[in-house]
């Protein structure tokens, strides 16, 4: 006889629908951002502010002497001499670079602005008692705040705004006005950003000759054309993220990394994501790794009989190629003979700002956000991102092109990145919480294939690129997998962000990377200690990967064919494919 504690309660089917509803219908009006996260941020500081009295004598010290080093400004300004600032922007903070900032009454906005910024990083960090998220998230909201109020965004409070509008008559201010209207028409008709029709996939971007030669449901598989006689007879599997297209690889041809390799002798095959909608809402991590790494594999074992693969993987594509690595170890399947990973993270307890929107009441409304439409878009995703640089990517925007009323050119990098995709709901679910949020992998709960993987059975080569400004994977956070396998690992930390880092083609103006090798099985630097080792060369690191891959290659021999029909691997169409056209 079953007992009634067993019997199923009528209305949990209901009531989890209603709930889900709820969540959904509140991350709608938020943007996916959790209203308890930030109230319980805020009364977690704001509670223990008030339990603080040292805390508060500080800060009203602090107060008090900032307000007595701007007045000492004002005084000296006054004077009519050049005194020196009371206070300097960061070294990243460039809305005040201009020298109509230096003139008076303007310079004691900035100044003043300046130090009340400071004052409030000051309140927001460093009080007992908070969490270390809380104190982030509120650190973050309050420096969100400060930039919508920043001076630079308002006609009478910015110098060089009030120029610009002399100089135009006035008529900047109705281009930017046009500029709006055509950039709110295109939001609502869904078409892309302006200037984008000027790098049309296939033409001027993801132009590198090949063939699609597979296809299932998750990828198409493209092999690119050789451009020399002869090949290194390992192949290269490029895993990109399916956050992205992967022409990020595959820009202009004066920057596309695929192409660069096809033309340093390698073989190149990489995957093009389909972009998922409603119907594929129940594909998971586990149908990404099978469908993705492991099916490309096998086919391109088949189409070239070679019995090595060079893999490298981008982002959280470099995560699931470590995923896939590792259980291949587990299996005893030793067909990669070097893994590559750029921008990857593996061990995620510091993943950087990104961090701020991973936490339980996050995931519950980003989940019910995903459930209710059966994936993640890419406008809520890039809301995300621009939030973590808003100077950059948000108010000095709108300054320049709707104020300013002057547009930014478009470039290939900037119309890629436009180009968004979508995340379907179970396994952007089980990435955010498996891996984000428990940090399953790092710690060995994560199963593939039914069981566990570990990190530690990686035994082949590992090159791995971090970026010195990366806001979505921090370097110190990639590096962290000195500490997971005794692999050989040459780690690169290149200039630049998680994009503009990784695209860093030959000749590219202004770059420079640091580079060390931890030998297998030899002792893992912490990243402070391997960035005091690391030799400083100039230039791109490109060529210092071609090298690498060299090192852990055979000797060259003639091309594969395109394709192999013979095996069911026929040419289906040329690169690159239908998946990537897809939006």
């Amino acid at each position: 006889m079953q007992s009634r504690s067993n019997i199923p309660d009528p209305l949990d089917g209901l009531a989890t629908t209603l709930d889900r509803s709820s969540f959904a219908a509140i991350a709608q009006l938020t943007s996916g951002q959790s209203p308890a996260t930030l109230a319980q941020s805020f009364s977690d500081w704001w509670t223990h502010i008030l339990c603080s009295p040292g805390r508060q004598l500080q800060l009203a010290a602090k107060g008090g002497r900032k307000l007595m080093r701007l007045a000492d400004y004002a005084m000296r300004s006054a004077s009519g001499s050049d005194p020196e600032p009371a206070i300097d922007p960061l070294p990243q903070d460039r809305r005040f670079a201009d020298a109509a900032w230096k003139r008076h009454p303007f310079d004691l906005i900035e100044q003043a602005f300046l130090l009340q910024q400071q004052w409030w990083h000051a309140a927001t960090t460093g009080v007992s008692g908070v969490t270390g998220h809380h104190e982030a998230i509120v650190e973050f909201a309050t420096r969100q705040m400060l930039d919508m109020v920043s001076p630079t965004n308002f006609i009478p409070t910015n110098p060089v705004l009030q120029q610009r509008i002399l100089e135009t008559g006035g008529q900047c201010l109705v281009e930017g006005a046009r500029f709006f209207c055509d950039d709110l028409e295109r939001l609502v008709r869904g078409e892309p950003a302006a200037g984008t029709e000027a790098y049309r996939v296939g033409e001027k971007v993801a132009a590198t000759a090949g063939k699609v030669v597979f296809r299932n449901r998750v990828m198409e598989l493209i092999q690119y054309a050789p451009a020399t006689e002869t090949v290194r007879p390992e192949p290269i599997l490029i895993v990109p993220a399916w956050i992205m297209k992967y022409y990020i690889l595959d820009l202009s041809p004066e920057n596309s990394l695929i192409r660069w390799l096809v033309g340093q002798g390698y073989t190149v095959f990489c995957i093009s994501w389909h972009n998922p909608d409603s119907a594929d809402r129940d594909l998971d991590m586990e149908d990404y790794r099978l469908l993705g790494p492991m099916a490309a594999v096998d086919v391109i074992q088949a189409i070239t009989g070679t019995e090595k693969i060079h893999a490298a993987g981008y982002c959280i594509g470099g995560t699931l190629l470590a995923i896939t690595a590792a259980a291949m170890a587990r299996d005893e399947d030793k067909r990669l003979a070097s893994v590559t990973l750029f921008a990857a993270q593996t061990e995620f307890s510091e993943p950087g700002e990104l961090g701020l929107f991973i936490d339980e009441a996050e995931i519950n409304l980003i989940d019910a956000m995903m459930w209710a439409r059966g994936f993640l878009d890419s406008s809520q995703m890039g809301g995300a991102f621009q939030m973590l640089r808003s100077n950059d990517l948000v108010w000095s925007r709108i300054l320049s092109t709707y104020l300013m009323g002057e547009r930014e050119p478009m470039t290939d990098l900037i119309a890629w990145n436009a180009d968004g995709t979508r995340m379907p709901y179970a396994m952007h679910a089980q990435y955010l919480r498996r891996l984000f949020l428990d940090n399953d992998l790092a710690e060995g709960r994560y199963e593939a294939g039914g069981h566990p993987v570990s990190l530690s059975g990686l035994r082949m080569p590992i090159f791995m690129v971090g970026t010195e400004t990366d806001h979505v994977a921090p370097w110190r956070s990639t590096h962290k997998l000195h500490m997971l396998t005794g692999a050989e690992i040459r780690f690169v930390l290149t200039s630049g962000g998680h994009n503009a880092g990784i695209v860093s083609e030959p000749g590219h103006p202004h770059r420079h990377f640091r580079v060390a090798t931890r030998m297998q099985d030899g002792p893992a630097p912490g990243p402070d200690t391997w960035l005091e080792r690391a030799e400083l060369r100039e230039g791109s690191w490109w060529p210092e990967w071609s090298s690498w891959l060299g090192s852990h290659s055979g000797k060259a021999a003639a091309p594969p064919s395109m394709g192999a029909p013979e095996r069911n691997y026929p040419p289906l169409g040329d690169a690159p494919g239908r998946y990537v056209l897809e939006r």
